[in-house]
């Protein structure tokens, strides 16, 4: 298949476009792209779209994709972060193959071309502290001021940057800028720091290193060291672009690549900032990084959302050059069309209310046929247990219901599901005036939902066998945030109280019990559900991947 026909298949973008104009002008012979997560926590549905993008961009024009990590901060980096982007990408359908690389990688090129650029006065230790050296680099309207430090001689910032690589110094006390222009009108042009002292334990090069490079160091030098062609970032990196090619032309790289940017992904009702991701785990208002309420995609994962459904949100939102929100409904709306298609269907009671059929003959039971997929008779059917004794939905009666309610109520009949028509004829309540029971007779002559008598019913209700449907617990999930735009510095204020929900007296067919699959079923009426790793043979918990419509956005309009 030609990159032309690939790329027309994937949709166009200005990104896209570049790329092929330069394989047409021969610009370059192969298309090298770069996916560079810094391993200081889990990936998030934001990356998913950079993560799309690079890697789609790679496989559609022949090309190839790294995963580098940028590893220049021990500080906040652990094994465990690589561990899980590694995991997630590979999850979301991408593979790197061989090509696998890290920023610690060329910790040794990376220094050396410093030291070239203290020989060619164009870097120089400087000894101010870090709020020295914020306050004298002047604001968008005033121009910063030199450091005192900034005309050492090459040969004594040789010898200090040496002797910093050396561990002789503490945090803090002294960091390698470039020289460059202290009155830029880009701030990022006023001398920027190239390294700092820090003094960390590095999960892969450990204490051999007591100086670290900076990201906007790193990032170009490490790219030209790979070849890569098109080095794509989120728009925040424009400003960045300067120096990322001042760096490139100072010194003596490989190759020459070019950054071009693109906008990040914002979604109502969500916090994309990995500082507030870890600030929720850290303070315990989840549960963990794979928390289903989180927009990790570990946590997309546990929570049931297919990677199919994720790249489907992100060619559909595209690729644009200016920021903007997309609404969080557009990929749960993604989510439903794969798992409408993909997802098998089962019966579950979430809150269950009791129903005896007084008609029906006590310790008698029968096996009634249910489809496993109502648009796909290739998937089959299986049996379900139907018997004196049932359990409903307790939203599906009300005893004294408003005009519009077509469920089951004192005197109406309804259809059960696969079964019979069954009629209300008594309630039962407890000593507080709750009910806890129905009394109900069913017509032996509807079975399998149909009345030989044409009579029609306006509602039709799930249901499950008291005695052969199986306890459960059913793990509710709402948005994470009541605000559709959330607060970032003052996240905690937004949070939704109501953002999980326990059920624990549920009850499942005993067919999704012993399935023990992590394949996402529909619960009939319910939404889609999958089995959450806290489940146990004896008892079993399910996450609710999504619900059948958008109730959460509709509650929300009301209040």
């Amino acid at each position: 298949m030609t990159a032309d026909t690939t790329t027309a298949e994937a949709g166009r973008d200005f990104i896209r476009d570049i790329v092929q104009a330069d394989l047409d002008s021969k610009r370059h012979a192969r298309v090298v792209t770069r996916f560079p997560p810094e391993p200081n926590g889990y990936l998030h549905i934001g990356h998913a779209k950079s993560i799309a993008l690079n890697f789609g961009i790679a496989q559609e024009f022949g090309g190839k994709c790294h995963l580098r990590f940028d590893d220049t901060n021990p500080a906040k980096e652990e094994q465990e972060y690589i561990d899980s982007i590694q995991r997630d990408v590979r999850w979301l359908g991408f593979d790197w193959g061989d090509n696998l690389f890290y920023a610690s990688d060329y910790f040794e090129r990376l220094y050396g071309w410093a030291e070239d650029l203290i020989r060619a006065g164009l870097a120089y230790v400087d000894d101010q502290s870090q709020e020295e050296i914020r306050l004298a680099r002047g604001t968008l309207t005033e121009p910063g001021r030199n450091s005192p430090f900034r005309d050492r001689s090459v040969e004594e910032n040789l010898d200090l940057f040496r002797r910093m690589k050396a561990g002789e110094f503490p945090n803090g006390a002294r960091v390698l800028r470039a020289r460059i222009d202290m009155t830029a009108g880009n701030i990022n042009l006023r001398d920027p720091v190239l390294y700092r002292i820090l003094h960390a334990e590095h999960p892969r090069t450990g204490r051999a290193w007591s100086i670290y490079p900076s990201y906007d160091y790193a990032h170009g030098q490490s790219d030209a060291i790979e070849g890569i062609t098109h080095s794509i970032c989120t728009l925040e990196f424009e400003d960045h672009r300067p120096l990322y090619e001042w760096l490139l032309d100072k010194l003596p790289v490989p190759s020459h690549p070019h950054q071009y940017e693109f906008a990040r992904l914002n979604l109502t009702y969500t916090l994309l900032s990995k500082r507030v991701l870890t600030e929720l785990v850290r303070g315990g208002h989840v549960g963990g990084w794979d928390d289903p309420r989180m927009p990790t995609i570990a946590g997309l994962k546990r929570r049931g959302v297919p990677p199919e459904a994720i790249r489907e949100f992100v060619k559909r939102i595209g690729v644009a050059k200016a920021n903007s929100v997309v609404d969080v409904g557009m990929l749960e709306f993604c989510i439903r069309e794969v798992l409408n298609r993909t997802s098998q269907r089962r019966m579950a009671v979430l809150r269950p209310l009791k129903v005896v059929i007084e008609n029906y003959p006590e310790g008698q039971t029968e096996e009634l046929e249910a489809v496993n997929h109502p648009d796909d008779p290739a998937a089959g059917t299986r049996t379900i247990t139907f018997g004196r004794e049932l359990y409903i939905e307790r939203d599906d009666f009300m005893e004294d219901p408003p005009k519009k309610f077509f469920r089951l109520s004192p005197g109406k009949e309804v259809r059960l599901r696969y079964a019979y028509f069954l009629t209300c004829r008594d309630v039962v309540k407890d000593a507080s005036g709750e009910v806890i029971e129905l009394r109900c007779t069913y017509d032996p002559a509807t079975k399998g939902g149909n009345a030989p008598d044409g009579r029609k019913v306006k509602a039709t209700m799930h249901w499950l066998s008291a005695a052969q449907s199986v306890p459960a617990e059913i793990r509710i999930y709402n948005p994470l945030f009541t605000n559709p735009a959330p607060d970032a510095a003052n996240f905690a204020a937004d949070l939704n109280p109501d953002s999980l929900e326990v059920l624990r007296d549920a009850r499942i067919e005993p067919a999704v019990a012993t399935a023990n699959s992590d394949d996402v079923m529909q619960f009939e009426r319910q939404g889609y559900f999958v089995r959450d790793r806290d489940s146990t043979p004896s008892r079993p918990v399910f996450n609710r991947t999504i619900g059948l419509r958008d109730s959460f956005a509709k509650d929300a309009a009301k209040s």
